[in-house]
């Protein structure tokens, strides 16, 4: 739509733009950002756009063209420029008034944000399969520590099917698992590989035995196994096609190490779990035939909200090498 000459210099005479965007336009293209904001108060309460301009850091051109883009989106002339200094139009002064208030609850909404974000900092609460929880995690919290001395952190240590559920209910921030994928409803990245191993006390017969167990009588075998749910015993029933009726069932790996060593049957570990037993003898590592028992470890959370403050920290610390291989 084309503007008459009379119309035209009505505008010029009163100060008044037509304002340069649709009628449709969404609130974000028809108020000025903070930035621009700030400049036309520093202008207000220092009488200078070139002294605003030096207080916010930016060059006096760059200055101008904010005011200038800020006058067209507005539709109005909000400062008067002259040799002496910048003065505020009527229509300016209304305008700093509104700034004035939206920059104040701009600087409440940040501080009430940074409140959250101290909060969330404050804490951490981390959920982990009992290999990882009991063989690897204290020495990543004994690193974040040093990191973040301020943030209390929880452990809870479970099956790998606890950890997902934990997670999904809100009831963790950061999860540690060792199943052959990441759970339903998670996203992950794996931090370490680990191998399972197969071992048992010095006086089992398997212990005197001259060729590598095969993976069918391993299969066969009743064994001292961790119980359902858990990240060994998923990679364990993956790998063998299915295992035999347990010989013992138990809910943490300590206790499924513990009976190992007391000669109460094989068993198949992660070997962070057994290094120190297989080194003094107290285990004995039986070699696999025609299988490998090898998983990975993952950190997973509920997909889509990445970890962020400290759980961040301590994703990135266990990136760092832990464990017996690299991602």
């Amino acid at each position: 739509m084309s503007t008459s000459p009379r119309s035209a210099a009505s505008a010029a005479a009163t100060g008044s733009f037509a304002p340069d965007r649709p009628p449709e336009a969404t609130l974000a293209h028809r108020v000025p950002d903070l930035g621009a904001l700030q400049l036309l108060l520093a202008v207000a309460r220092l009488g200078s756009l070139g002294r605003a301009a030096r207080e916010l850091g930016i060059t006096q051109p760059a200055a101008s063209s904010r005011v200038r883009a800020m006058e067209r989106q507005l539709g109005v002339a909000l400062v008067d420029r002259s040799p002496r200094g910048s003065r505020l139009t009527r229509a300016g002064a209304l305008v700093t008034d509104w700034a004035g208030r939206i920059v104040e609850a701009a600087e409440a909404f940040d501080a009430g944000a940074q409140a959250l974000r101290d909060r969330r900092d404050s804490r951490l609460r981390v959920a982990a399969s009992m290999t990882i929880a009991e063989y690897l995690l204290p020495g990543w919290l004994i690193a974040l520590r040093t990191q973040r001395p301020d943030t209390a952190v929880s452990l809870l240590a479970g099956n790998s099917a606890t950890v997902a559920e934990r997670l999904l209910a809100g009831d963790a921030d950061l999860g540690f698992v060792e199943g052959l994928t990441v759970p339903e409803a998670l996203d992950g990245v794996v931090i370490a590989h680990d191998r399972l191993v197969v071992v048992t006390s010095p006086a089992h017969a398997w212990a005197r035995r001259r060729k590598p167990l095969a993976a069918a009588e391993l299969a066969a075998t009743p064994l001292i196994l961790r119980e359902e749910g858990s990240g060994t015993r998923q990679v364990l029933d993956a790998a063998l096609g299915g295992l035999a009726r347990p010989l013992i069932e138990l809910s943490s790996t300590t206790a499924v190490k513990a009976a190992a060593v007391s000669g109460a049957g094989p068993s198949v570990l992660s070997e962070l779990a057994v290094g120190e037993e297989l080194a003094a003898r107290r285990l004995v590592e039986i070699p696999l035939a025609d299988v490998r028992l090898a998983r990975e470890l993952r950190a997973v959370w509920p997909t889509g909200h990445r970890p962020a403050g400290p759980g961040r920290d301590l994703l990135t610390l266990t990136r760092g090498g832990a464990g017996t291989g690299r991602e």
